[in-house]
């Protein structure tokens, strides 16, 4: 009876092995597809984007010799059909209610302001918190606010403050405290990349 169970454990392992590396590539593939959808969303439609890396504080179109590529932070530069320089989509991710809640969000380094919004994945509860993806009104007033964002209740009036959803303030604040604490890290190296000459 041990053997029966050893083997059928050990074959158990084989076949969930062997599915999570044939269906690996599948998954990369869709999760780079709606990152790419995600950013031109955000940045409202650029003719191109560029990934750039977050390296000592700067913005670098290619990481150093010797570090890894997958483990640096990016953010994105959005480009015009003449390839001016068209905002930057930065992802962002904090813990909310109930994992983490992972978004991207467009920024202009000119003039301060958030080009948009879309949480990318969430587990927040249905209903309630997972409307800080599907709320309309909760992801549309991201732009043209001015970070760092103040969430209140009753509605938004500045152009800081952005209105929290009602039975889902933790996943709400989540969102804005993710943003800012985001734009804290990288907005010197943004602004810094958006004064260089064009590129």
């Amino acid at each position: 009876m041990l053997g029966t169970l050893g083997v059928a454990g050990a074959l158990a392992g084989l076949l969930l092995v062997t599915v999570f590396q044939l269906t690996q590539p599948a998954i990369q593939e869709h999760k780079a597809r709606v990152l790419s959808e995600a950013v031109l969303e955000v940045l409202a439609g650029p003719e191109r984007y560029e990934t750039l890396y977050v390296v000592d504080g700067a913005l670098v179109a290619e990481p150093p010799a010797g570090r890894d590529a997958r483990t640096l932070p990016r953010v994105y530069a959005g480009r015009s059909a003449q390839g001016a320089l068209d905002g930057f989509a930065v992802t962002a991710a904090k813990p909310g209610f109930q994992d983490v809640v992972s978004l991207i969000f467009g920024f202009d380094a000119a003039t301060g302001t958030l080009r948009g919004m879309k949480v990318l994945e969430n587990k927040e509860t249905p209903g309630l918190g997972d409307k800080i993806e599907k709320d309309a009104a909760f992801t549309g007033q991201f732009a043209g606010r001015r970070p760092p964002l103040v969430g209140v209740k009753g509605g938004a009036d500045g152009d800081a403050q952005v209105d929290m959803i009602t039975g889902a303030t933790i996943s709400s604040r989540t969102v804005v405290a993710a943003i800012n604490e985001a734009l804290e890290r990288v907005r010197p190296a943004l602004e810094a990349y958006a004064r260089e000459p064009a590129r």
